[in-house]
């Protein structure tokens, strides 16, 4: 037996593993979501979603072992994966890039709004001075995965400039997106357009940033900040 031959059942054993817990993190979040609405993202909150979704209370803080703010991070993790499952059952291939991004901010935005009010007590929990490198690294992480869905295949610089830029459409469409009251959210979706528009107009701008974008960690430094939002959350409440 070889050793690749040997350790193939411990890896199979550990991918299920990792698998079980995302099933139930994912259970917990979605039904603790409803709580979230009115009580904050707390550590209650997260026990009645445990039991909610059929778990024993205890089962919150063993799925997320730090509490509200992994909770957070997970749910930010949720919607970019449910954002990328939506835009795998649409046809891509006759759209531009610049419509293919669109599509993915809107769609991730589409499946947050049930949970808007979710998304404004995150953001005010993001703006907290101990929470405040989670927010950049969160909205990095969403740039990238609609860059990705949209088929960016770019492997110098412009693969963080692309980012860099993006980062700020959404921050941008995400404040107006949770004020947003005109029917199905039009007013939303017109001011998502008018910003990639933008955006996809400052490709003569990366050249200003090149010496900032050769690694990741350089372009957290310019992503916007969750902080942002803590003036426009400040009556949503305690989180």
């Amino acid at each position: 037996m070889t050793d690749a031959t040997a350790e193939a059942p411990v890896q199979s054993a550990h991918d299920k593993a990792l698998a079980a817990l995302a099933a139930r993190k994912d259970a917990i979040l979605t039904a603790m979501l409803p709580d979230v609405a009115f009580d904050g993202w707390t550590d209650t909150a997260l026990r009645r979603g445990a039991e909610a979704a059929g778990f024993h209370s205890q089962e919150a803080l063993a799925a997320f072992p730090g509490g509200a703010l992994e909770a957070v991070c997970w749910f930010s993790d949720w919607a970019d994966r449910q954002m990328r499952a939506a835009l795998t059952e649409t046809d891509l291939s006759a759209l531009k890039v610049r419509e293919r991004v669109t599509l993915a901010v809107r769609k991730r935005l589409e499946i947050l709004t049930p949970h808007r009010e979710a998304v404004r007590r995150a953001g005010s929990l993001l703006a907290l001075p101990q929470n405040a490198a989670r927010g950049p690294q969160l909205v990095y992480a969403t740039v990238d995965a609609a860059w990705r869905a949209a088929g960016d295949g770019s492997v110098d610089y412009n693969f963080y400039t692309k980012r860099l830029l993006l980062a700020g459409l959404v921050t941008a469409t995400t404040l107006y997106w949770l004020d947003d009251r005109s029917d199905g959210l039009s007013d939303s979706w017109a001011f998502l357009d008018r910003r990639i528009a933008n955006v996809m107009s400052l490709g003569k701008a990366i050249g200003q940033v090149t010496g900032r974008a050769d690694k990741a960690a350089g372009i957290l430094a310019h992503i916007p900040s969750p902080a942002r939002f803590l003036r426009h959350l400040r009556g949503a409440g305690a989180v």
